[in-house]
């Protein structure tokens, strides 16, 4: 403990209300943000002796100052605790990299013929939620299947307004085609009940009343339908058999941690209406010789401020302040919430099942951290830098000139660091200037840091050459940030070949010259180069492609003054689709419904004289 810290003081006059409170040192950083149903208590823990924990000793021997914040409730506190670590990431904290909400399957029900949809964020639009599943595949493989089974649409509402005609899912017998409507609402209602039975569960119980309506077609002689019914109980039968049972009912995640030279892997299975959605791994920031029980509050708290809670969480130990935690859970959830460590049977089984594959991703992840490691040392000793934590790359993505978008991926020596990846839509400037771009995506990044004494990458990657180069020096320099950040170009080799690369470095004497060196193919430090380039480029093309892919889900038709959305169906039924819309003449448009001859014209126009891409 620091000199400048009175101990006795402070613990006088703290509060015994729960509160969040915050462990800073002597330059003000925070190493450190707790939480605690009773301040005084908890913070006389730190301070009152010895600490065990050879982590707590190092922490209290750093503290200069602690600051405290009240709240009403516990819930409130473990909430600000959560921000706080996200906002600050103290070095002390158990810090989770992977903040992705996981994904659901939505069926909007509100609709006259509902649709169902992967769904990721927030579930604030009117209809029905299921999951939420591990990950993105487990949701479609589920889409997939019900495809199959109910035929319930899945198409965009903007698709199945405007279709004249049955898509291909029709043709393949994956939808019943209620755009044009081949299937009336009663019989489309049931299949979306039936589909939302399944995923809610009622595997069992759906299986059983499709049995029935089966036997009774037959009696009514509707042996088509019969047919129909027969085939959906066989292929729900397998799926079920296929999913396995898990020996447990209700709504529970299953969590194990286990660690291994320095590293923390914790698992999480997903039980939702007693069937296993999947399992997830994290691999927290963990401070050395942390306990595991304070690993595993520590994750806690952070994971449930973003996910929905279960009413069972099974945890393969139980932190010192699972009650406490329980009971905020509860508050938060509106519902009870249960931390239990089962000491037999499925649920102790599941727990071993979780643990085990948490141990095989574990050793995977040690495996590909070596290799990081031994490239972010490589890459040091080329560029003479005894130590590289950040590496942060640019690019550029357009689809000539239009929408482009700028990306920032940032790597450190434990792999890519996503939730610090950045996308910059980029306005103002003639269209396909990557130079302008390129300024314009590293001032806005550079820019922040300066304001808000932000984090500075130590190596700067460009991919491009001289040209995309010469801007990051240019943004760099009139901020003063050269001295501070290394800044590589990555300009392709003459046939674009992987290896080939020239990597470009500006002349501390010379400004406008460059250094040029060509690694060997097999060098370390080229292939995390060629890593974190191939990353960004990925990571552009995907921003772009999803910010093109949204300026045309508007239609042309919607862009042509004087048609609405009664007029753009209109039309589309009246010439069959888009295809004889854009072949009518004027005087063809002018016999549609609702159009006149100056909107028809108005329409030619559009389509043969420039208007639409």
């Amino acid at each position: 403990m620091t000199d400048r810290f009175d101990s006795k003081a402070f613990l006088a006059s703290v509060t015994e209300r729960p509160g969040v409170y915050r462990m800073l040192n002597a330059d003000g950083e925070i190493l450190y943000v707790g939480k605690a149903r009773n301040l005084k208590n908890r913070l006389s823990s730190y301070f009152r002796g010895t600490p065990k924990a050879i982590k707590t000793r190092r922490l209290v021997e750093q503290v200069a100052d602690v600051e405290i914040t009240t709240t009403q409730t516990e819930a409130e506190a473990l909430l600000l605790e959560s921000n706080l670590i996200k906002a600050h990431r103290p070095r002390y904290n158990v810090l989770l990299r992977d903040d992705k909400s996981y994904p659901w399957i939505y069926v909007s029900t509100n609709d006259r013929f509902p649709r169902l949809a992967y769904h990721r964020g927030s579930r604030k639009r009117p209809g029905r939620y299921f999951g939420p599943y591990p990950s993105a595949g487990a949701v479609r493989e589920t889409l997939n299947l019900l495809e199959k089974v109910f035929k319930v649409r899945q198409c965009e509402d903007s698709v199945f307004k405007n279709r004249s005609r049955p898509c291909l899912q029709y043709q393949i017998e994956r939808c019943k085609a209620p755009c044009v409507a081949y299937v009336d609402e009663a019989e489309y209602r049931q299949d979306v009940e039936d589909t939302m039975a399944f995923l809610g569960g009622r595997s069992q119980k759906l299986i059983d009343d499709l049995v029935q309506r089966m036997e009774q077609a037959a009696t009514d002689l509707d042996f088509e339908k019969a047919a129909t019914l027969r085939d959906q109980i066989g292929m729900l039968r397998a799926v079920s058999q296929q999913q396995g049972i898990t020996g447990m009912s209700g709504d529970a995640d299953v969590i194990a941690q286990i660690s291994e030279q320095g590293m923390t892997a914790v698992g999480v299975a997903t039980i939702r209406d007693g069937r296993h959605l999947g399992t997830r791994h994290f691999f927290p920031d963990v401070p050395a010789d942390a306990d595991p029980g304070e690993v595993i509050s520590g994750f806690l708290g952070l994971y449930y401020s973003e996910h929905e809670l279960p009413r069972r969480i099974l945890c393969d130990r139980l932190p010192e302040d699972a009650e406490w935690l329980a009971g905020m859970f509860t508050e938060q959830a509106a519902h009870r919430v249960e931390l239990i460590e089962p000491k037999r049977g499925k649920a102790r089984a599941w727990l071993e099942d979780t643990r085990e594959n948490a141990r095989i991703a574990l050793a995977e992840r040690l495996v590909s951290r070596r290799g990081l490691t031994r490239r972010f040392e490589a890459l040091g000793e080329w560029l003479a830098m005894e130590r590289i934590e950040r590496i942060e790359c640019f690019d550029i993505s357009h689809t000539q000139g239009e929408l482009t978008v700028a990306s920032c991926v940032v790597f450190g020596p434990e792999g890519p660091r996503k939730d610090q990846y950045r996308r910059y839509h980029i306005e103002g400037i003639a269209g396909g200037d990557d130079y302008a771009a390129m300024h314009q995506a590293l001032s806005r990044r550079f820019d922040r840091a300066v304001r808000e004494s932000g984090v500075l990458p130590d190596v700067l990657l460009i991919d491009g050459g001289k040209g995309q180069l010469a801007q990051a020096i240019d943004v760099l320099a009139t901020r003063n940030l050269t001295d501070r950040v290394r800044v590589i170009g990555v300009a392709k080799g003459p046939e674009r070949r992987p290896g080939e690369e020239t990597l470009l470095q500006p002349l501390p004497d010379a400004p406008g010259l460059y250094a040029e060196d060509n690694l060997s193919p097999h060098d370390p430090a080229l292939h995390l180069i060629q890593q974190v380039r191939d990353e960004a480029h990925r990571f552009a093309i995907t921003g772009h492609r999803a910010r093109r892919q949204k300026a045309r889900t508007q239609s042309d038709l919607e862009r042509i003054p004087g048609v609405g959305g009664k007029r753009r169906q209109a039309l589309l039924k009246h010439f069959g689709g888009i295809r004889g819309l854009k072949n009518a003449s004027v005087s063809e448009l002018a016999k549609a419904p609702g159009i006149s001859p100056t909107l028809a014209t108005r329409i030619h126009e559009w389509f043969h004289e420039g208007g639409s891409a």
